[in-house]
């Protein structure tokens, strides 16, 4: 089980959700279901199969627990999913249940159903993205002209203008949110390449129909129909990964300079004052940067997932042993500290306490002159 007292201070009740037990038997049913659907229109099975398949195909006939355990057994989901799902279809129509899964293989499911499950993540991760973004841009138009203390290397360095800082913190949110966006357009397809890759056993009308089953499956999944399958090319999950790692490192800019801010010694920028939130259990007078902290900690973790997905791309043969059986936690994890590390930060940015008074004083202090180059101009550039 899920321990909810580590995750939930590390990502969102709505990411624990698009990745938990339920998510993905109803992915996982939603492949059965739109290759029974695909196999009909293809006329490789009967239409009255693929209807009986698809009024199986609901979260009712299926308890998750008994699934779990025999996944464990099996070594797949797939195994004991299809298996009790030929068992509901045959007791509506017993010849329906010879066309249960046909052609496709474990491997076929586990990756279409994680897809789905990171279609509904990006899906969130997107809609907050905005919101950021939104908030970053009014804050560095709102203070394009307030001075501050540039640091290099941790040390005095020469003035710039808040609003400067935060457009870089928007130029880095882009530049990952953008990533993010290409790499999911290509993970983001339908596996269907049956035991071997080859899409055997689907005759049908004129001859072999894999291609346009696969076709019409990602039309009713809406996902892409790669031209091959890709059981064995592990990229496209490799990339979606690294994104999102690449993604939290972004916003984990912004909380490094946000926490170093808001220390007692610069007083410059803090975040928003909430009850309860950002306290000490042993002294009163604290007032801890723990968005920023949420942040920072997710920075820490994601590297090194990312790197796993790196190391299973090497895979052997047709379909490896070990490797992308690897990738959905890793994957599912990387989503979870994404969106914990975006949600976490969205209500500071929004709510950042910004001390005008106290970056004129420091800078002042410095002795560093009033020579902002082109800072505000920057900013009008950079965030119209």
């Amino acid at each position: 089980m899920v321990s909810l007292l580590r995750a939930l201070p590390a990502t969102t009740p709505e990411m624990l959700a698009a990745f938990g037990d339920a998510a993905l038997l109803r992915a996982a049913l939603a492949f059965e279901a739109a290759l029974a659907e695909a196999e009909a229109g293809a006329g490789v099975i009967p239409a009255s199969h693929a209807s009986a398949i698809g009024a199986a195909c609901v979260e009712e006939h299926f308890e998750i627990g008994a699934l779990a355990e025999a996944a464990a057994h099996a070594g797949t989901l797939a195994i004991p999913l299809v298996a009790r799902l030929r068992e509901v279809v045959a007791a509506a129509d017993a010849g329906a249940a010879a066309s249960v899964h046909k052609g496709a293989t474990s491997q076929d499911v586990a990756d279409t159903a994680v897809m789905l499950q990171a279609k509904s993540g990006l899906a969130l991760i997107g809609r907050d993205l905005a919101v950021l973004r939104g908030d970053l841009a009014a804050l560095a138009r709102a203070h394009a002209e307030t001075p501050m203390l540039a640091r290099t290397l941790l040390q005095v360095a020469l003035p710039t203008s808040f609003g400067l800082k935060v457009a870089g913190w928007l130029a880095g949110i882009d530049a990952a949110g953008a990533r993010l966006a290409r790499e999911a357009g290509g993970a983001l397809a339908v596996q269907f390449g049956g035991a071997a890759g080859t899409r055997a056993g689907l005759g049908g009308q004129g001859g072999g129909q894999g291609a346009e089953v696969a076709h019409r499956m990602a039309a009713v999944l809406g996902l892409a129909s790669p031209a091959l399958p890709w059981q064995a090319q592990r990229d496209g999950i490799a990339g979606l990964g690294a994104a999102l790692a690449i993604l939290v490192g972004a916003l984990a800019k912004m909380a490094r300079d946000i926490s170093l801010l808001a220390q007692g010694e610069v007083a410059e920028a803090f975040e928003p004052r909430e009850a309860g939130r950002g306290g000490s259990s042993a002294m009163a007078h604290k007032r801890n940067p723990t968005g920023c902290q949420v942040v920072l900690s997710a920075a820490l973790r994601a590297p090194g997932l990312a790197a796993t997905l790196f190391a299973t791309m090497p895979g052997e043969h047709e379909r490896g042993l070990g490797g992308w059986q690897a990738e959905a936690p890793v994957l599912a994890e990387l989503f979870l500290l994404a969106h914990g590390a975006l949600s976490a930060l969205v209500p500071v940015i929004a709510g950042l306490d910004v001390d005008a008074l106290a970056m004129r004083r420091n800078l002042d202090a410095a002795g560093v002159g009033e020579d902002w180059g082109e800072a505000p101009e920057m900013v009008w550039r950079a965030v119209p």
